[in-house]
This record gives C-alpha cells, sequence and structure tokens, in this order.
C-alpha cells in the first residue's frame, strides 16, 4: 500500500465508524494476497467510500481520465492523489477506449491486486438491482481470480444521487461474500450465452447479500453526471 493510502484510510476508518454505523461482515472472505476481483452493486458514489474501507487491502477502481488530465499544480497534484489511492484512469467513449480500460483492469489483477467493479455500469436509480454487464466475467475468466460478490446498502441513504458529499447519521452495511472462482476461459471464450450465464450467477449472489428487487435490463446512465 502507498504511505499516502496507508495514511488516510488510518484517518478514514475511525471517521466513517463516528459519522456512520457502519456494518462490515465477511472481511474473511477476501484471500489475504494474490489477484482478486471485488463485484459489488452500486447504490451511490459514496460506495468508492465505503467499500475500500471495509476491504482489508488497497481496492483498485476505474476512474474517469478526465481526473487526471487537468492542468496546473492542482490538476497534476489531484492526479497523483487518485494514483496514489488505486484510481486508474480510463476513457468512457466506448469502442476501442472499453477494450483499453479492460486490458488495464486485467494487467492490475494479474500484478496479485484487489481490483474493484460494479457490474451494474453505473448506479442504481432507484435501488434495485440491474443487469450485470458481462466485463467482470471477462475479466475473470481472463485472468483466473477469484470473484469476490459485495453487497452494499444504505450507501443511498448517506449520498443520494445528486447530493455533492455524504450526509451523516445513516446506517451503511457492507456484507462480503465467499470466493468463487470461474473457470474453462477456453471452452466460454466469446461464447455470448456462457458469458452472460456466469455474469447473472455472479449478480445472483450479489442479490443474496442484499435482498434487493432484480430488473433484467441494464441501468441507463441519464441523469447519473458522476458516472
Amino acid at each position: 500500500m502507498s504511505l499516502i493510502y496507508t495514511g488516510l484510510r488510518a484517518l478514514a476508518v475511525p471517521t466513517l465508524h463516528a459519522m456512520w454505523k457502519l456494518q462490515v461482515s465477511g472481511r474473511e472472505n477476501v484471500p489475504d494476497h494474490g489477484p482478486v476481483i471485488l463485484a459489488s452493486n452500486h447504490l451511490s458514489v459514496a460506495d468508492h467510500l465505503f467499500l475500500p474501507v471495509a476491504c482489508p487491502r488497497l481496492v483498485y477502481f476505474m476512474a474517469k481520465s478526465d481526473y487526471f488530465q487537468q492542468g496546473g499544480l492542482k490538476g497534476r497534484f489531484r492526479g497523483a492523489f487518485m494514483r496514489s489511492v488505486g484510481q486508474i484512469p480510463i476513457e468512457r467513449s466506448g469502442g476501442r477506449a472499453a477494450l483499453a480500460g479492460l486490458e488495464q483492469a486485467r494487467q492490475v489483477i494479474m500484478s496479485g491486486k484487489v481490483f474493484g467493479i460494479f457490474p451494474e455500469g453505473t448506479r442504481s436509480p432507484d435501488g434495485r438491482l440491474y443487469r450485470g454487464k458481462t466485463g467482470v466475467t471477462r475479466l475473470a475468466l481472463m485472468t483466473g481470480a477469484p470473484v469476490v460478490p459485495v453487497g452494499v446498502l444504505g450507501t443511498d441513504k448517506a449520498q443520494p444521487i445528486g447530493a455533492p458529499f455524504p450526509r451523516p447519521g445513516h446506517t451503511v452495511t457492507v456484507r462480503i461474500g465467499k470466493p468463487i472462482v470461474y473457470d474453462g476461459a477456453e471452452k466460454v471464450g466469446h461464447n455470448a450465452k456462457q458469458l452472460r450465464e456466469i455474469t447473472d450467477d455472479i449478480m445472483s449472489r450479489i442479490q443474496e447479500l442484499t435482498g434487493q428487487e432484480t430488473v433484467d435490463v441494464y441501468a441507463s446512465r441519464s441523469g447519473d453526471p458522476a458516472q
């Protein structure tokens, strides 16, 4: 872990427990070392705050490249800071940029780190669990890393869509499930049906942790400027 991350974590853990009723279960399900994919539901921007605190290891996430490309001293400092706490720049324009992002994630995982991903692709607009995208499955098959399902509850109350900052006083629950390895990459390949089946299995494991109502459509990014 970077010194900046270690210092921030030392401050963040007691602060979050003091300002929110943070309940975490299943920390022991995160392997002590080696590559891991944390697959979580996504209710709020605050998920990026509570999930790393709940996990005993540094979690790497993808972040919009805009955050890393701003000029001036402030922009350079912000980019350096985000990298130090595990944020990886990614283009959001789709196509080749999406493939490049997938490769970046693969490299992070193959280097033995913990990679956090929200298979829904964006925040749930209404608290329900939406259809997962197959990127999480592709990463699991490409790397052989175990997928650890995570269920987060209460962050949509702590920081609703549109709220600039989390609001103290709410209960936030993070439930970490048991890891599962999806092998047979050479058999699945680009088989869309099998990729969908595995992704649906991952989402069902997340749903078991959250109890959310499920929706068999993709969540829309419309009205979600942070995504």
